[in-house]
Formats: C-alpha cells, sequence, structure tokens
C-alpha cells in the first residue's frame, strides 16, 4: 500500500507536486505554530475563537508566499546541497520576521498578544519541519526503481526561447535538466517550460549545486562573435560546451533540433560570415570540367566538395596518395550527382598531368598539392623542392600549352618573407605562375592564371588542431613551440569557398589574399581547446587542473608570425569582402635560375639547392619592395 502511494506521488506531474508541497507546508507550518503557543502557554488545546485562527493560519501563508519568493518550490528533490540547506534556513527566517512584524502590528492595534518566546520556538520547529521534510521526501519518494535517475548527465540549456524549450522536452529522459541560463533580465528568477531561468552569472552555483557537466547552446540564429564569448564564459567553468545547429542546417534538413552537435573550434574564431558570391562561384564551376591536383588532402578535398556542390561537367581527381584517392573518390561518387574520374599519380610526372588534361579537358585547374609540413620540408630539402616547385612548373607548363582556362594555385602566408624551405618552394611557385601569366598576356592566350595565399586553416592533415586533439584524448601534455607565437587561421569549409571565388575574379597573374582577420596565440587555441573537451588547464594557477601546456622550443625554420602583405599598400579590394588583390613583380633571371635548381637537385647538392632557393626570394623581394616603393 505505501509503496503504491509513492510511487502515484512520484509519478504525478510536476505541477501537482509543487502543489502538494505547498498544501503540505501550509498544514506544517499551521500545526508548528500552534505547537510553539502550546509549548510556551503549556496548553495543549485547539484554538478558541476567530482571532486565534487568524493568528495561527496567518504564519503559514506568509511563509508560503516568501517560499515561492525565494524558489523552494523549485528545488528538485534529488539534489539538496548545502547551499540549498541555507536557502532554507533563510527562508524561514525572513518569513518569521515577517510575521512577527504583523503580529506586533496587531497588538497595537488591541489585537491579540503573542507572547515573546513563541517567534524563536515557531522558527526552530518550522526549520526542522521544512528542512527536514524535504530530506524524508528525498529519502522516501524517491523509489529503487528510479534509482538509476541520478546517474542521468546534469545539463543547462543556454537560451530560453523557442529552440530551448523544444530541446528541454528531448532531453526529459536523458539528461537531468537544471535550468535555463538566459541574457534577457526579463526572464531571470521566472520559469519556461517548468524550469527556472537564470542568469550568466549564476553558472558557478548551478555547477556546484547541481552537479552540471554540461551546457548546450539553443540559440541556432547566435552571431560567431556572441558565440565566440558565450562559449569562451562557459568553457572557463570546466564543463563541456554542445550546441544546437545553426538555421540553414536546421532550414536544410541536415539536423534536427533535438540534434546536439559538438562545438569545434572553428566557432571561436569570431569571424564574421560572409555568404559566398553566387555568381563568382557559378562562373568558375557550372557545366565545366574541373581538375583538383592533390585531391586527397585537406585542402584539395574540401574543394573537391566544394565543387561537388555546384553542378561541374565532371570533376578529375588527382592524387598521388592511393588510399587519399580512393576516399575522396568513394565519398562523390556515392552523392550520385556528378561525374568523378580518379587519377593516381604525382604532378612530377608531367606526362600523365598533360595525358589527364588533354583526355578530359580540363577547362579550369586548382593546384593544391604540395608537400607543406614545415619541419619535414626542412629535414627533405630536395624532395620538398622537387614536388613544389618543379611539381607546380609541370602543371603550370602543361595547362598553359593545352589551353586550361583557369588554374588557381593554392599558396601559403608561409611564402611572404619566408625562412624556411616549404615557404620558399612556395614563393617560387608563385613566380612560376606569374611567369606563366605573363606569357599568357602577351600572347593573348585568355587564359587566366592567379595564386591565392592565405593562413591556416582548421583541421588540416599536419596542423596544430589534430595535434592538440590527440594529446588531449591522451590526457597531455599539449606542446607547443613558444606560448608567444602567432597564426592565422580560417575553417577549411571557408577557405575552399574563397579560393573557388578567388579564381573568377582573376585577371591573370593576381596574387589573392583572404582576409584572415586576427592573428590568434597558438597558447590561447590550445587552452581553449582543453575547456571545449570539459577539462582544465594545469597551471601554477591551477595545480590540479587536467591538462598541462608545455613549450619545447621553436622547430628549424618556425617563424614567430605569419605575414600576408609585402606592403599592405600594394593591396587592393575587390567585389568580395574578403579577398584583396595583390601583384607580383617578373623577375627576369627566373628561367636560370630554374635551371640552377634543376641542376643542383639532379646532383643531389642540398647546399647548392637552398642556395639558389633563397637567393631567388631574396631578389624577388627586393624587386618587388623597389617597384612598390617607386
Amino acid at each position: 500500500m505505501i509503496q503504491k502511494v509513492k510511487t502515484r506521488i512520484v509519478g504525478l506531474p510536476r505541477g501537482w507536486k509543487r502543489a502538494l508541497l505547498i498544501c503540505f507546508d501550509f498544514v506544517v507550518l499551521g500545526i508548528a505554530l500552534w505547537a510553539s503557543f502550546a509549548l510556551r502557554l503549556d496548553r495543549w488545546t485547539l484554538p478558541r475563537g476567530l482571532d486565534e485562527y487568524l493568528v495561527i493560519l496567518s504564519a503559514p501563508a506568509v511563509a508560503i508566499f516568501v517560499f515561492v519568493r525565494m524558489g523552494l518550490y523549485r528545488a528538485v528533490i534529488r539534489y539538496l546541497p548545502d547551499r540549498a540547506l541555507w536557502t532554507m534556513f533563510q527562508a524561514v527566517t525572513l518569513a518569521v520576521l515577517i510575521w512577527v512584524m504583523g503580529a506586533f502590528l496587531s497588538e497595537l492595534v488591541g489585537r491579540n498578544v503573542v507572547p515573546r518566546s513563541v517567534p524563536i520556538i515557531y522558527w526552530a520547529l518550522s526549520s526542522v519541519a521544512i528542512v527536514g521534510s524535504r530530506f524524508a521526501a528525498k529519502w522516501l519518494f524517491l523509489p529503487e526503481t528510479r534509482s538509476a535517475s541520478l546517474k542521468l548527465p546534469s545539463v543547462i540549456i543556454y537560451g530560453a526561447g523557442a529552440a530551448g524549450t523544444q530541446l528541454a522536452q528531448s532531453l526529459r529522459h536523458s539528461h537531468f535538466v537544471a535550468g535555463f541560463i538566459d541574457d534577457n533580465p526579463a526572464l531571470h528568477r521566472r520559469e519556461v517550460a517548468g524550469l527556472r531561468v537564470y542568469s550568466p552569472s549564476e553558472v558557478p552555483a548551478l555547477i556546484r549545486d547541481y552537479g552540471v557537466k554540461q551546457a548546450i547552446l539553443s540559440i541556432p540564429s547566435l552571431g560567431t562573435s556572441r558565440r565566440k564569448d558565450i562559449v569562451a564564459d562557459l568553457s572557463r567553468h570546466g564543463i563541456k560546451v554542445q550546441a544546437l545547429p545553426g538555421i540553414p542546417d536546421l532550414v536544410t534538413g541536415k539536423y534536427l533540433v533535438s540534434q546536439i552537435r559538438e562545438i569545434e573550434i572553428d566557432d571561436l574564431l569570431g569571424r564574421s560570415a560572409v555568404p559566398p558570391d553566387i555568381d563568382l562561384i557559378r562562373s568558375m564551376i557550372v557545366g565545366r570540367t574541373v581538375m583538383v591536383t592533390g585531391a586527397g588532402g585537406s585542402i584539395g578535398s574540401e574543394l573537391c566538395r566544394t565543387i561537388a556542390q555546384w553542378r561541374p561537367q565532371r570533376i578529375v581527381l588527382f592524387e598521388a596518395n592511393e588510399f587519399a584517392l580512393y576516399q575522396i573518390d568513394r565519398e562523390l561518387t556515392a552523392n550520385n550527382t556528378v561525374v568523378v574520374v580518379p587519377v593516381l599519380g604525382s604532378v612530377i610526372d608531367g606526362q600523365l598531368v598533360s595525358r589527364t588534361i588533354r583526355k578530359y579537358g580540363v577547362e579550369a585547374l586548382f593546384h593544391a598539392a604540395a608537400h607543406k609540413h614545415v619541419p619535414i620540408v626542412e629535414e627533405n630539402t630536395l624532395e620538398g623542392i622537387r614536388n613544389n616547385v618543379f611539381g607546380t612548373k609541370e602543371v603550370v607548363d602543361a595547362a598553359f600549352r593545352l589551353g586550361v582556362k583557369d588554374f588557381v594555385l593554392i599558396s601559403t602566408d608561409k611564402a611572404v618573407r619566408p625562412t624556411n624551405v616549404m615557404g620558399a618552394t612556395k614563393r617560387w611557385a608563385e613566380l612560376v605562375v606569374h611567369q606563366r601569366a605573363s606569357e599568357a598576356k602577351a600572347r593573348g592566350t585568355g587564359q587566366r592564371f592567379c595564386a591565392v595565399r592565405f593562413g591556416n586553416v582548421l583541421g588540416s592533415n599536419g596542423s596544430v588542431v589534430p595535434l592538440f586533439k590527440e594529446q588531449i584524448d591522451h590526457g597531455g601534455p599539449i606542446t607547443l613551440t613558444d606560448p608567444a607565437m602567432t597564426r592565422y587561421f580560417m575553417s577549411i569549409r571557408e577557405a575552399a569557398e574563397l579560393i573557388i571565388q578567388a579564381g573568377a575574379l582573376s585577371e591573370s597573374g593576381d596574387v589573392f589574399l583572404l582576409d584572415m582577420g586576427e592573428p590568434i596565440l597558438i597558447s590561447e587555441l590550445a587552452e581553449n581547446m582543453v575547456r571545449l573537451a570539459g577539462l582544465s588547464v594545469r597551471s601554477p594557477e591551477n595545480p590540479h587542473g587536467d591538462i598541462e601546456i608545455v613549450s619545447i622550443g621553436k622547430r628549424p625554420g618556425e617563424k614567430m608570425f605569419e605575414e600576408l602583405f609585402y606592403d599592405e599598400a600594394a593591396s587592393s579590394r575587390t567585389r568580395h569582402a574578403k579577398i584583396m588583390r595583390t601583384t607580383t613583380t617578373e623577375l627576369p633571371g627566373l628561367p636560370d635560375a630554374l635551371s640552377q635548381l634543376e641542376q643542383a637537385i639532379s646532383n643531389e647538392d642540398e647546399q647548392a639547392a637552398r642556395h639558389v632557393l633563397f637567393d631567388i626570394v631574396i631578389r624577388s623581394d627586393v624587386r618587388f619592395l623597389e617597384g612598390s616603393a617607386a
């Protein structure tokens, strides 16, 4: 019988439970006040007359009002921490004080006199009754069949709008939702969908009181800058932050409101989104045969995915790594809306490059194939030069000779005043492409050759983001070369879209610079990634943190900061807000330098190859700066 009653009470809706608790408190507090008078007067009889009944009933009425205002009926039985205990004592004390003031005023108008010891006895009995009843309810009315619910993860939802309330409903059986967080002060201390709305400043208290380990952003229309601020604020508390999908993903049906995604480091870049220029992308892709070298790499594969969305006639995937080629080919062919041609081979193989362009009638070519890992290329100088310089020469020569209309070289910010072999080889690649652009102009072929220069993309192969993720998964430490080192970052998807649009803006001979925003401290990136994982950084200020960040010193050829410009004043805006244009100067000695570099590689003379490599870079830099000054 008792078990049935317990089960029925537990199964009641939240509103009914609250009403039942209010009735219980009213009765218990009335009894407590009656007992206080009885103990003081040593008279255990029922109240006599209307005045005594009004005195007895006034105290519970005042207390219920105070309890409601102080949120006692929003408390969750299974969570009764020390702070909640203190809140109950505060509520009882305030209720007693207000009642005593009312009783004192009633004495002034000739009503019944309340002995001075009664409020003290009433406070003691009420405190025991209210606090004890909550703990008794926790022990009595939480049946064993629901003990598993104690293990449900406790979460907070940031955003008390329509999406947030829908999310709260969907999480009802899998999570304990401690409440909403919202920036709107008008909602604070109110209830939405049966859950209390808190201020962002109350997050630490929620973590402490309810064991919150996870926060979910439920504002699909949230701007990038504000999202960055919110995620940074939440993650510093050591909780995992997730989010609802954005409005575009919801509209297209990619996600449902109930589907929560992880917050990516991209979300913390704070970059303002600029919609792609549809006309530029269409003119570059729609109905054309497009070839991508390095199609299995980070940038190359994202370019292929982006191109596939814009109805090309076919995509030619040119890749030296068999497994990488297999993966991107399988991914794109599963789409069934685009013709995909996989070609296995190296860009060094000029005959294969030419045969591929001729066979499939390539009209637009994106050259993304390159060795790009700075320390590896530094240790393998000859191979880096062979692939990055002469591989580019083979591709651009074949494109020029076979009439490819649009050629886009994927370059890097490391090509600006390079201090390492990789950066120097990419600067050479820019010069080789510019030389062909000049020839195309001189002959009036109508072909366009350009380079697109940008910084790091998040998540690319060999970048710090996958490395940091791996180190975090293994419990640390995260290794930094230098805490003061900065880099430019953008998302790989944004980079691919901008590359295509830059190619459409080409007038031949251009070097396009993508707006990378502000440079980011690598140490700050590492700290953000630790916090996004729901962990804390171990430091002298926090010796018990989860992940330590250590400095190991700069590697050979690394720069403390990267640059996009030789001379910012020499750049100009384009019709796209995130694409700038600059030019490079003709270098008369380039053909001879190429011959010298080829001879050094043939002789396997690394010292001579390095000398030629950096000598031509210095000469091109000086010539460019002299031209800018003139």
